[in-house]
């Protein structure tokens, strides 16, 4: 089946969005396929493990922001490039990947977070 990666591309900010910003039920409900294989090794399996993830990090982190810096779609996945800041001040760039199913739903996730340094030995930022 061919994807429509601009489809794709818009459902994986909307499902991002919603979830890391306090309603990651309704984003299961509307993004979220029969399956969700989860990677992040702090999040449990499945579509419950995932809520439960993100109601606790909105009720114990609420005022953080995000900003998607850059979309990616090939094939059947998306690459989102953001970047985060916490209440405190903190700053993370994160790299996340989705799967999707034949019908347009999210089926798989993996990521990587790292804190946005002071400075680089480069002098090049994160984004």
């Amino acid at each position: 089946m061919k994807h429509d990666l601009e489809s794709n591309k818009k459902n994986a900010i909307a499902f991002y969005q919603m979830a890391y910003l306090g309603g990651p039920l309704k984003a299961v409900e509307k993004y979220v396929g029969a399956e969700y294989i989860q990677h992040n090794p702090l999040v449990g399996d499945g579509k419950q493990a995932f809520i439960d993830y993100f109601e606790t990090m909105a009720r114990d982190f609420p005022g953080k922001s995000i900003e998607f810096i850059r979309a990616v779609a090939e094939g059947d996945l998306v690459a989102l490039h953001t970047h985060q800041v916490w209440p405190g001040g903190e700053q993370y760039v994160t790299m996340d990947f989705f799967r999707f199913d034949d019908n347009g739903k999210i089926v798989e996730h993996w990521d990587s977070i790292q804190e946005v340094p002071d400075e680089t030995k480069n002098g090049n930022s994160m984004y």
